[in-house]
């Protein structure tokens, strides 16, 4: 199973990177549509309610997987392909890259309106009077955050934990898109899939610190200086690692005053180059490329080396 496992994160990824997301029955969009009901069967502004709806979703995703592993563990090809097509589902680095290229390809013809209105395809953020550079700044943030979320992270995960792995992660991920943030209805009933998220997040998010540097080899000693000096001061423990390696690495300074409704949050400054323009958005999709290549070698690799169950016990 650890070379079938391989090979499908591998063939998955190079699916996400030449079709993108799935434009219809994407698994994505069900987990959503079942969050929601989810939540309004068991929404109250406590903190024990969201553990059941979190530990629902999340424990169901991973049955869903473990019982994709015992089906075909017998069958490497087909192993391979359900792990491909499950990596396939959760990674979100083509569709990301193409969302932000389409916002800088509006800034390259000066229709603020409309990269303003595009932005929201990737951010939470207001977009409303933001200047051209600040449209940038919410799009290299969004990349660099969601190279960690979509790309390092669940390919982490399908490297030591196989499908149920990969489904459990997208499944934490899209709940803390959902429920995590702070606002005054999920403060309390977000706090657990915004924690376990996060706890998720890490086996990601440190080696694609590492990825970043090993992207941009002349700009490692920046981002590895950002990172270590910008990082803890983020309110993400994973989005600040990536975040930072990121804003050092393209000689860039992330973070100022974000606006969301009514709520202005103030996040703090990663790297210590000049602000962004416009121009940096295909420099960061294409370090987020480069650094999704990595980190699929990477799982790969780990993948291969990984000692999975025996299917049955040898004869003796």
């Amino acid at each position: 199973m650890s070379r079938s496992r391989a090979a499908g994160l591998l063939l998955g990824f190079a699916l996400d990177r030449a079709l993108g997301d799935p434009q219809r029955w994407h698994p994505v969009a069900g987990l959503g549509r079942l969050a929601a009901l989810s939540e309004r069967a068991l929404y109250a502004d406590a903190r024990a309610p969201g553990v059941v709806h979190t530990t629902l979703l999340v424990g169901g995703a991973a049955g869903l997987g473990i019982a994709v592993e015992r089906a075909t563990r017998d069958r490497p090809a087909l192993h391979a392909a359900a792990t491909a097509l499950a990596t396939w589902a959760v990674l979100g680095g083509r569709s990301l890259e193409r969302e932000a290229l389409a916002v800088h390809a509006l800034l390259a013809v000066d229709d603020l309106p409309g990269a303003r209105q595009r932005l929201t395809h990737l951010v939470g953020r207001d977009p409303t009077g933001l200047p051209p550079g600040e449209v940038a700044r919410a799009v290299v943030e969004s990349v660099a955050e969601n190279t960690s979320d979509a790309v390092t992270a669940p390919l982490a995960w399908g490297a030591a934990a196989g499908v149920p792995g990969l489904l459990a992660h997208r499944a934490a991920n899209t709940l803390d898109a959902m429920v995590g943030h702070r606002s005054s209805r999920y403060v309390r009933f977000g706090w657990a899939s915004a924690r376990l998220d996060d706890v998720l997040g890490l086996p990601g998010s440190r080696p694609g610190g590492l990825y970043v540097l090993a992207a941009d080899p002349a700009r490692a000693r920046g981002a590895w200086r950002a990172w270590r000096r910008d990082a803890p001061a983020h309110p993400s423990p994973n989005a600040g690692v990536v975040e930072a390696a990121f804003a050092g690495s393209l000689g860039v300074t992330l973070g100022g005053t974000n606006r969301y409704g009514d709520r202005v949050e103030q996040r703090p400054t990663m790297g210590s180059g000049r602000p962004v323009r416009p121009g940096d958005v295909p420099r960061a999709t294409a370090l987020a490329r480069r650094v999704g290549w990595l980190a699929a070698l990477g799982a790969a690799t780990h993948a291969s080396r990984v000692v999975c169950p025996r299917t049955r016990p040898s004869a003796s």
